[in-house]
């Protein structure tokens, strides 16, 4: 009951969080890699030459976002939607038309600089600007628009091959995220103004203070944490970008496997609104520590996996660590370095999950190349994810008592 009464006194700021993290959809992972196997075919690309493109491209975004991503410490969410979603749209639009493997490089750079990078700092830094003592609550429920996303789309655009050519579909995505865009600017009309333009609307950090930016790059905790904002993109970001070449290795059916998206998704949203619960009741310090374990066992449940039905379980598992993510990692940079500077401060987390979506797919597609298949990785992935779990627990062991609340 909570949660509806959230939503009906909010549903306006929370329905632009939803569509700005739906509208990162087609700069994410799991949609792009629908598109794998007509890649690869019409620009001549094995694994690893079509995984290093992608990494390239996205290591350019991930450094651009350390820059692009302050903007939202300056401009309304208003004003930066607009132009985002409008090169967003102009990228999908690049990917249709382009038929050289050397710009593929900068397309892929343009929708995950607009798409997974700036549409989704604009969702989270929205919501942890809007809302205080309710912030795991917001994000929450915002952040359903990437799980409606992750639902919807992949099953969407897996049964539209079959009665259009890959490419008209990029233009298709183009045109929804065009026809988007004046729902958001209706619904952000009367838009709360970054950091409120008040003090009382704003929270310290570590000391009881805001940190800059580079303050915070200079904190050990910062250090402690980078494992766990890498691992869950760079190695989520592999598992939907392989699935192609997962369901090859596992003789299963693509759309078989796509068709679990809902269940994943669901489990996901699940997660999603539970840890948002928690976060308020007791606090994002008790949640971090726990966000890497579902995806230890994920992984290590999909490589052992034969059948459909126990890929099903693993992508369930997975949706747990999703949810658990979504909440936590955002509020954790607000709860322990303040929200003063959250746009430039989330700028660096953004830029670290961009670039860690860089390594996943150029480490396995190589790997692949080399013989190691997807599902032979996926174990020494499970022990990554139980290491970023022990950093990341050390470190709010030891900074936890510098919060002062």
């Amino acid at each position: 009951m909570a949660y509806l009464r959230f939503l009906r006194a909010n549903w306006l700021f929370l329905l632009a969080g939803f569509l700005l993290t739906f509208t990162s959809s087609y700069g994410q992972t799991y949609f792009i890699s629908l598109f794998a196997g007509e890649i690869k075919a019409d620009f001549g690309l094995s694994d690893g030459q079509w995984g290093g493109i992608y990494t390239i491209g996205t290591t350019m975004s991930a450094v651009t976002m350390i820059w692009a991503g302050v903007l939202t410490d300056t401009f309304r969410v208003r004003a930066l939607a607009l132009g985002v979603m409008l090169a967003l749209a102009a990228a999908c639009v690049a990917m249709a038309v382009n038929t050289s493997w050397i710009l593929l490089i900068g397309v892929i750079f343009a929708l995950r600089l607009t798409g997974q990078g700036m549409m989704s700092q604009l969702g989270a830094v929205a919501m942890v600007r809007w809302f205080e003592a309710t912030r795991g609550k917001a994000l929450s429920l915002s952040s359903m628009g990437f799980a409606a996303g992750q639902a919807i789309l992949p099953i969407v655009f897996v049964a539209l091959f079959a009665v259009a050519p890959w490419r008209n579909l990029w233009i298709l995505a183009a045109a929804i995220v065009v026809l988007t865009i004046p729902l958001l600017l209706m619904l952000l009309r009367q838009e709360r103004t970054p950091q409120s333009m008040a003090a009382q609307a704003q929270i310290a950090g570590m000391g009881n203070r805001h940190w800059t930016r580079a303050e915070m790059l200079r904190s050990g905790l910062f250090f402690l944490m980078i494992p766990m904002i890498i691992g869950p993109s760079a190695w989520g970001t592999a598992l939907f970008f392989q699935q192609v070449h997962l369901v090859e290795v596992k003789g299963w059916e693509l759309v078989a496997f796509v068709a679990l998206m809902p269940v994943y998704t669901l489990t996901s949203v699940a997660s999603t609104f539970v840890s948002g619960w928690a976060i308020d009741r007791f606090g994002v310090s008790l949640i971090v520590p726990f966000q890497m374990l579902p995806f230890a066992v994920s992984f290590a449940v999909l490589a052992y996996a034969d059948t459909i039905f126990m890929a099903g379980i693993g992508l369930m598992i997975f949706g747990v660590g999703q949810g658990l993510q979504a909440t936590g990692s955002s509020t954790f940079w607000a709860e322990y370095f303040g929200t003063r500077h959250i746009g430039s401060i989330k700028s660096v987390a953004a830029a670290l999950m961009v670039f860690g979506s860089a390594i996943g797919p150029g480490v396995t597609g190589a790997l692949i190349d080399l013989g190691i298949d997807f599902p032979q990785q996926m174990l020494p992935i499970a022990v990554y994810y139980l290491i970023a779990a022990a950093l990341a627990s050390y470190g709010i062991m030891r900074y936890r008592p510098t919060l002062g609340r």
